[in-house]
């Protein structure tokens, strides 16, 4: 009898050890990458909401100075430092340190909430069908999340396989660029972006975005004329506004289509600044 059930027990212990292999090798393993300078204020909320989904974390960060190798050090992340490449550049290279195919990018100051969370849990437990996934992003301004205009739905594709995908677009705004014949499907839930939590913020950040913009623009040879300063902020402002309903998130919706606008204007105007400058 004893024997029996030795025999049993070693069976059991088999099918077990069997299943465990099957639900790994259909499981869809994700590496998630993040960038980061100076990000002790929002660094452990982005880490703490990939718990349970990421199979492994890569922070790349630019030789930050203060606490944001020390709380990533303590979450048991795989911390890598690296002088800043640029934001395409540097997302390409924290890219390139994971060991999964797929990767799941996110911000420092990006959180993934808990519908899309159970989403991507999905992805993981049935296996990807797409080589690629697309997500909404909910932006806080000022302390209000925004649902309407130019930020919301605000599509972003983070969900990704990296053979089949890369990090491109025009600096500062990077965007992932996948092959062709790849496939791309939609999952539910936002990435929380809490962005600027006062108008000064703003305002420091426009600076900061628009001088990195203008001089991608002007090395990829693009050029701006005085009618773009007329045109483009007054456009950026009706789309934002009026077309895309910005209207609908009240006063806070009209003070952020009219920071796009004026982000559009110095974008432009220190644009053509450089041009001026170059002869």
């Amino acid at each position: 009898m004893v024997t029996n059930l030795r025999t049993d027990d070693e069976r059991l212990s088999g099918e077990f050890l069997n299943m465990l292999l099957y639900l790994r090798a259909v499981m869809q393993l994700i590496s998630a990458t993040i960038i980061t300078f100076n990000e002790e204020k929002n660094i452990r909320r982005c880490l703490e909401s990939l718990q349970g989904v990421a199979d492994e974390i890569i922070v790349v960060d630019s030789l930050s100075t203060d606490n944001t190798k020390n709380i990533c050090t303590e979450l048991g992340v795989h911390f890598i430092e690296q002088k800043f490449l640029g934001y395409i550049e540097q997302k390409n290279f924290a890219v390139g340190q994971t060991k999964y195919d797929f990767v799941l990018s996110l911000d420092a100051d990006e959180a993934l909430d808990e519908p899309l969370k159970e989403a991507i849990l999905q992805i993981k437990q049935q296996g990807s069908q797409a080589d690629s996934y697309k997500m909404n992003r909910c932006t806080s301004f000022c302390g209000k999340w925004i649902k309407h205009g130019t930020w919301y739905p605000d599509k972003k594709i983070r969900l990704f396989n990296k053979q089949k995908a890369k990090w491109a677009g025009v600096n500062p705004h990077d965007r992932i660029e996948i092959a062709a014949g790849s496939t791309c499907e939609y999952v539910k839930g936002d990435i929380l972006h809490y962005s600027y939590s006062s108008l000064e913020e703003v305002v420091t950040q426009a600076n900061k975005f628009t001088t990195i913009q203008a001089q991608a623009m002007y090395d990829k040879g693009k050029r701006a004329s005085a009618l773009n300063l007329i045109v483009n902020p007054s456009m950026a402002f009706i789309s934002g506004y009026i077309f895309k309903a910005g209207f609908m998130d009240g006063t806070d919706g009209f003070i952020l289509a009219k920071t796009i606008a004026y982000q559009t204007l110095l974008k432009y105007a220190k644009l053509m600044h450089i041009q001026k400058n170059k002869f």
